[in-house]
């Protein structure tokens, strides 16, 4: 291929410029859509019950959250979730300095939970329990119980009690918001062990798991036709050292089953989930129906 001749040059120079600036363009209209509307809805949370066709105010927070931070303007649509099962489509009416103000139109569906499960964690190792509480709000448990066992090498006492709970709340939360969930998991205080047990429903699937358990599976208890019918299910994990012969003696005389997750051993930031993960299959939370509740 011989040198280009001065007019060939001239033309190449223009299809290069002219194929820049439409690729310019391009990227600026892309950029543009994606500041007035997101590819995907966000999804904020209401502290008030929402009732549909009714306007919705939101505080600083969720303010600055969608005008500074996702550059939405009025007119873009979000969702908003309450907490107590409800979701709704939104407008966004107008920006205050201190709020936002959403119209709320139709009613996103989202069914109730049809099992309740409420994990009582023996305190870990500082920042663990941080990964717990997400990854247990995400599976759908309804109430999370930190406590302090015997073996517990973390201690929160004090000022540091109500810290903790707000913080591992806000988690729940942000999980129930990425989750899709339009309810929130429920963090209680740092509670000693026989608050915790006595949190514990009569009526409730109690189950303790147990390293040195070797009968008792937790498909075994799942299993048993005289619990089939149990929507209310109560597991206790331990810390890193494991529960004492005595916190499982204790737990026995009130109504705990010791159960066994087979001869693995497992870290304490990732039993807790797997606990909740078995049964929320083998309720069929996780079929392609959805299970007994509909969330997938």
């Amino acid at each position: 291929m011989g040198l280009l001749r001065p007019e060939e040059k001239i033309i190449l120079r223009l299809a290069a410029g002219i194929f820049f600036f439409l690729l310019q363009v391009t990227v600026l209209c892309i950029f543009s859509e994606e500041v007035s509307q997101p590819l995907t809805i966000p999804r904020i949370y209401s502290p008030v019950a929402l009732e549909q066709g009714k306007l919705c105010e939101l505080g600083k927070d969720n303010n600055k959250y969608l005008n500074q931070v996702l550059r939405l303007e009025q007119g873009a649509r979000v969702n908003v979730f309450d907490g107590f099962g409800h979701e709704f489509e939104a407008v966004i009416k107008y920006f205050t300095p201190n709020k936002v103000v959403l119209e709320l139109g139709a009613s996103i569906e989202n069914l109730d939970r049809k099992i309740k499960i409420t994990l009582a964690q023996a305190l870990p190792k500082a920042g663990k329990m941080d990964l717990i509480v997400r990854g247990a709000a995400e599976l759908g448990a309804d109430l999370i119980i930190p406590f302090a066992a015997v073996r517990s090498v973390s201690r929160i006492a004090g000022e540091k009690i109500s810290a903790k709970a707000a913080r591992w709340q806000k988690i729940a939360l942000d999980a129930a918001r990425c989750s899709r969930s339009s309810q929130i998991t429920e963090v209680l205080p740092v509670a000693d062990w026989e608050t915790m047990l006595a949190c514990a429903d009569k009526q409730a699937l109690k189950m303790i798991f147990w390293e040195e358990e070797d009968q008792r599976s937790i498909k075994d208890i799942l299993s048993d036709q005289s619990r089939a019918q149990t929507k209310n299910i109560f597991i206790i994990v331990g810390p890193e050292g494991g529960l004492s012969k005595d916190e499982i003696s204790q737990a026995r005389k009130v109504g705990f089953t010791s159960v066994s997750l087979g001869k693995q051993i497992l870290k304490v930031e990732t039993a807790a989930l797997a606990i909740i993960s078995i049964i929320q299959y083998e309720k069929g939370i996780f079929s392609s129906k959805g299970g007994e509740n509909g969330c997938l």
